[in-house]
């Protein structure tokens, strides 16, 4: 099943299949490591729901809800 990274659950984990950002904003994602078949696991979640934090390649890293949007996700 598919859905975005950011209509992940606390806990849930995932691999990247397609980043839909253009121009710096997917430069961005890429140069942080957010590259299609990389796995992400949702760490936490803001009190208000944004950003969120996720682990992936190793380390933690904080998105916003705009940028986890443009992250589409195969769910295991």
């Amino acid at each position: 099943m598919q859905k975005k990274l950011s209509e992940f659950s606390v806990g849930e984990k995932g691999k990247v299949v397609f980043v839909e950002a253009e121009g710096k904003l997917k430069r961005r994602l890429f140069d942080m490591g957010v590259t299609p078949a990389v796995e992400i696991y949702l760490r936490k979640r803001a009190p208000l729901g944004d950003p969120i934090e996720v682990t992936i390649r190793g380390y933690e890293l904080t998105l916003r809800i705009s940028e986890a949007k443009k992250v589409l996700m195969e769910v295991e």
